[in-house]
This record gives C-alpha cells, sequence and structure tokens, in this order.
C-alpha cells in the first residue's frame, strides 16, 4: 500500500475475501478428521482456521489477478471501485497465506506443513496466477478443496480421506465449470453437465458405508439435502442460462458444501460434527446476501 494510502474497511476486506464463503472451508477438515479417525479437538480447529486463512487469500489474490477484468466485467469489486488498492489486495493475499501455513503448523505439525499445507497454498497461487483461465483452471481449483480435506486427514489418514476428498473435488469441479459462464451468461448443457455432477455426488455420499443405522440416515439425509439444495438451482440456471440465474447455481453450489459436508462426516460415524455443519447453511445464505460469495 503506497504512504498515506487509507487502510481498507473491514466490510471492503470482507467483500474482497468473499468472507461469509469461508464458512464451507472448515467442513472440509472436519471430514478429513472424520474420515481418517482423527479426534476432533483444538488442533483440528487450528487447523481449520489456516484452511479457512488460505481460502481467503486466494480470494483477495483472484480479485488481484482479475483487476483489469473486473474493472471491464464488475466495477463495483474493492478493487475497480477503488476502495481497495491493488498493492493492499496483494499484502493481503501474503498475509493471509502466511497465517494460514503458521496455522495448519500450529495445528498438525510440521509434516502436515510439509506435505498438506505448502501444497495447498502452492495450489491456491497457482489457480489465480497461472491455470484459471486454462482447461487447467477447474481441476486445479478441485484439487484444492481435496487438498483440504487431506490437511485434516493429517499425513497419516490419506487412504481412508480419499473418496471423501474425490466427493469434494467433483462438486467443486462441476461448480467451478460453472462459474466460467456467470458473467456472459450459459447454455443449457452447462447447466445439464452441473446437475449430472450433483446427482453422481449426491448418490456417492449417500451410499451405505457409515458404521451404524444412525450414522447412515444422517448420511443420507445430508446428501438429500445436499442434492435439492443445488438441484433447485442449476434446474432454474438450465431453464433460463442468464447471467444471474448462472450466478445463483455457483452461489447454491458453494453453499452447497455444508450439507454434502454433513453427508460425508455422518457417513464416516461423526454424527454430532454433521449436524452444524449442516445447520450453517442457513446462517451462510444470510451472510451472502451481505457479501456475495461468488
Amino acid at each position: 500500500m503506497s504512504a498515506g494510502a487509507a487502510a481498507p474497511r473491514l466490510r471492503d476486506l470482507a467483500e474482497l475475501v468473499r468472507a461469509p464463503a469461508a464458512l464451507t472451508v472448515p467442513g472440509d477438515v472436519v471430514v478429513g478428521a472424520a474420515a481418517a479417525g482423527r479426534p476432533l479437538n483444538g488442533r483440528t480447529a487450528l487447523t481449520a482456521a489456516g484452511a479457512a486463512c488460505l481460502y481467503w487469500a486466494g480470494m483477495a489474490l483472484n480479485d488481484w489477478a482479475d483487476r483489469e477484468e473486473d474493472a471491464r466485467d464488475r466495477p463495483g469489486r474493492p478493487i475497480p471501485s477503488g476502495r481497495i488498492t491493488p498493492d493492499a489486495a496483494l499484502a493481503t493475499a501474503v498475509s493471509l497465506t502466511v497465517g494460514g501455513l503458521a496455522l495448519a503448523a500450529a495445528g498438525g505439525g510440521a509434516r502436515a506443513l510439509l506435505t498438506r499445507a505448502l501444497p495447498l497454498a502452492g495450489t491456491v497461487w497457482a489457480y489465480d496466477l497461472v491455470t484459471k483461465a486454462t482447461p487447467l483452471g477447474p481441476p486445479t481449483m478441485a484439487a484444492a478443496r481435496a487438498l483440504d480435506v487431506l490437511l485434516g486427514a493429517g499425513p497419516g489418514g490419506t487412504r481412508r480421506a480419499l473418496p471423501a476428498a474425490a466427493l469434494t473435488a467433483a462438486h467443486i469441479l462441476a461448480v467451478t465449470r460453472l462459474s466460467r459462464r456467470e458473467v456472459a451468461g450459459a447454455e443449457p448443457a452447462d447447466a445439464e453437465q452441473a446437475m449430472a455432477a450433483t446427482a453422481a455426488v449426491g448418490v456417492a455420499a449417500a451410499l451405505p458405508a457409515a458404521p451404524s443405522a444412525g450414522s447412515r440416515a444422517a448420511a443420507a439425509a445430508g446428501a438429500a439435502g445436499y442434492a435439492g439444495w443445488c438441484l433447485r438451482a442449476q434446474l432454474r440456471a438450465r431453464r433460463e442460462p442468464v447471467p444471474e440465474r448462472v450466478q445463483a447455481a455457483v452461489g447454491a453450489g458453494i453453499h452447497g458444501l455444508l450439507p454434502l459436508q454433513a453427508a460425508l462426516a455422518a457417513r464416516a460415524g461423526a454424527v454430532r460434527a454433521a449436524l452444524p455443519l449442516a445447520a450453517a447453511l442457513p446462517l451462510a445464505r444470510r451472510l451472502s446476501r451481505r457479501v456475495s460469495p461468488t
């Protein structure tokens, strides 16, 4: 930030990093920990906080990298509107990355930092600076969310957490592909592809792999909630694939991670962890009315 420049307002920073959307991030870590059989304790909370910081870093870096495009297509965003300078946005991304890595190290130790958090941070930066505008963009974003899940699982829980990470990645891949159409509008086929992915992920998340009847019922309920929430918005985008409908479908896909995470946590036997994840959806929706998640 240049000398004498005013510090960004908290609301502007919240819009820059899409603050409410980070409500979907701790659930990735919880799902990974539950799948790996790790205790959900203070160390898990530190790891989740680190993952949220890395998510926010990616959002700030995204706006810094897209500042010229946003000046044309989204002039109301914090950087093109002049509410946050490019230097301040980049400094925010760097600071949040460093903070996220430190929190992940505190939660998981040096091995988790080297094998999980650093690759996650690298993937976030690679998406924003290198792959986003290429065919590798959606897979890179999907990989980042899969690494969130594996971060929660820890270095020793990779194999057990891989199915949950794969389902999370499949969902994010579909959402990210659809998000490429949220400015200019989509074709009905774009929404249809997202719907097919949602249906497949929902069925897989509901498969009876949970250790008890209660866990299986909770997983099925979470999967049904996930599919219903996302498919409703995607169907509207298919019927009327204008930017507003596509943006709504992308936002629903972001929030839809919460019931999906609830289903995956329940499948791993962590029903108590699944309940607050599902309950967070109304809060995320309410906050998104103040700060857009996209």
